[in-house]
């Protein structure tokens, strides 16, 4: 019996099958579930149930806690802030090839020192890469020279001693209405003088806005304009403003009939001596010094990128800057007006340009009047095949204005952008913002973390990077906003160095310490 039962217990344990380590080892299921006798795997997955409603009946799932993809065309700017993945963003991209907003342009708002040149010098390289042509007219730190030397671009620099601008240079214009004209289209080299004949008529009104701090009268425009249509006749050369201000003193008949003088040329010197003077104060080196009083140093190109660099403007010079920007900035439409004429008459080729206008906020508070000389600088850039981007700091800047109007005005920049990038801001500047962009609380509060200060590292004793810096928000229309964390490759550090003078003082001081040192030892 014993034999009999030892017997049956070793038949037992035979019986038993034995685990292997691959079966003990864990599997990972797939889109069907767990796969394998026993483990319930799915042949048909159905559909999950769709249901859809107004914004009143499912207002508690509003705003979406989690947004869509993000958009895999144009320029890779960075990484999804949550998710990771790459986000691509540029306005002529986006509204050229994605159909994501109706305007080509992006207006940037952020603090100080938190990468908001830095993201538009991606954009800039990016849309270089893809065949766009970027111009910054205006570098007042700079930061964009360096990019624009890497990329074999044109560099103009303008300042007290450095460089001219003459603002009745018609610049290209007249070349190209020559060639127009020789190729028989007629009416379109009509076309480019007349806008060049309007863009230096705006831009002398603006000079004489900031020289002023008011814009100059109704009547001083129109002598202003037939002056300029009367050295157009008179001189086989350009122009200067001396000339203009020759003009005006003169007084022929055209200036005095618009003047109505009534015959009464004592009448018509009354009526020009305020507009006598400020021109003499531009054409001999008043307050805005013969920065635009002699001929152009350096002709502005439109078949590579162009930056002008402005630096050298110190910032007390606040009318000089905001007339230097406001020069440059017609100056660049200008020659995109140029370069999309000769392309439509099939004398070149279309050329896009992504045209950069940093620092919005100097120009605009020059003077009253000046947000209607900006606005008619800028508004027609979706006609031009241009993309733009327009830069400063916080709303306040453009709430500061003088008058309502002029408010109402520069809000309609941001209104009418296609897309918005949005850095750190502080609590204070979210009514102004939410006023002309709708932001959630959520990416409210998003916004104002970035803007916290950095933090004090005591192990390095130096501070920590702050905690908004490259983190931005990209807002399209009411959409949920997209934040993206952008970091620099190495071959971009390069370029983006905005502290250069600051790392040259570290290694003079370096230079003298290590001096110092083998004096000591010797």
């Amino acid at each position: 019996m014993m034999m009999a039962t030892k017997q049956k217990a070793r038949k037992s344990k035979k019986a038993t099958p034995v685990e292997t380590s691959a079966e003990l080892r864990p599997v990972r299921p797939t889109g069907r579930g767990w796969l394998g006798r026993g483990r319930g795997a799915a042949a048909y997955v159905q559909a999950p149930v769709e249901y859809r409603g107004t914004s009143v009946q499912v207002c508690g799932l509003w705003p979406f806690s989690v947004g869509t993809g993000a958009p895999l065309v144009g320029v890779p700017l960075g990484r999804h802030l949550f998710t990771g993945a790459t986000v691509c963003a540029d306005p002529i991209s986006w509204f050229q090839r994605a159909k994501l907003i109706s305007n080509p342009s992006v207006f940037v708002l952020g603090l100080p020192a938190l990468g908001k040149s830095t993201t538009i010098r991606r954009m800039a390289a990016g849309l270089a890469g893809f065949g766009s042509i970027p111009f910054i007219l205006g570098d007042l730190k700079p930061d964009y020279l360096d990019l624009i030397e890497a990329l074999g671009g044109q560099v103009i620099r303008l300042g007290r001693g450095r460089g001219h601008l003459n603002v009745l240079d018609p610049g290209e214009s007249a070349e190209a209405a020559a060639q127009l004209r020789a190729a028989g289209f007629v009416k379109e080299a009509e076309e480019i003088e007349a806008d060049a004949h309007g863009r230096r008529l705006t831009i002398v009104s603006a000079l004489l806005t900031i020289l002023r701090k008011q814009p100059p009268s109704d009547v001083e425009e129109s002598i202003v304009d037939q002056a300029l249509r009367v050295l157009d006749r008179k001189l086989d050369r350009v122009p200067l403003l001396a000339d203009l201000l020759q003009v005006v003193q003169e007084g022929p008949t055209e200036l005095r009939e618009v003047a109505v003088d009534r015959g009464d040329f004592d009448e018509y010197q009354r009526t020009t001596r305020g507009l006598e003077a400020s021109l003499i104060s531009l054409a001999r080196g008043g307050r805005l010094g013969e920065t635009f009083a002699q001929p152009t140093s350096n002709p502005m190109m439109r078949d590579r990128p162009v930056v002008y660099d402005v630096s050298g403007l110190k910032e007390t010079d606040v009318d000089l800057r905001a007339a230097t920007l406001l020069a440059c900035w017609s100056n660049g439409f200008a020659t995109v007006n140029v370069a999309n004429a000769l392309a439509e008459a099939g004398l070149e080729p279309q050329r896009h340009y992504f045209v950069i206008m940093d620092e919005l906020w100097q120009a605009l508070r020059s003077g009253t009047g000046m947000v209607d000389r900006v606005d008619a600088l800028t508004r027609l850039n979706r006609q031009f095949g241009v993309g733009q981007a327009m830069i400063t700091h916080t709303m306040r800047d453009l709430d500061a204005l003088p008058t309502e109007e002029d408010r109402m005005k520069a809000r309609g920049f941001v209104e009418r952008a296609g897309m918005i990038v949005v850095g750190g801001l502080p609590q204070a500047e979210m009514p102004l913002l939410t006023a002309a962009v709708p932001f959630s609380q959520a990416e409210q509060n998003l916004l104002t973390g970035w803007s916290a200060p950095p933090s004090w590292d005591a192990t390095t004793g130096k501070e920590t990077e702050p905690p908004g810096r490259g983190k931005f928000l990209i807002k399209v229309g009411g959409r949920p906003g997209i934040p993206i964390s952008v970091k620099l490759t190495e071959t971009e550090r390069a370029t983006n160095d905005t502290n250069k003078r600051w790392h040259a003082q570290s290694r003079v001081g370096r230079r003298l310490r290590a001096v110092e040192s083998e004096g000591a030892a010797s």
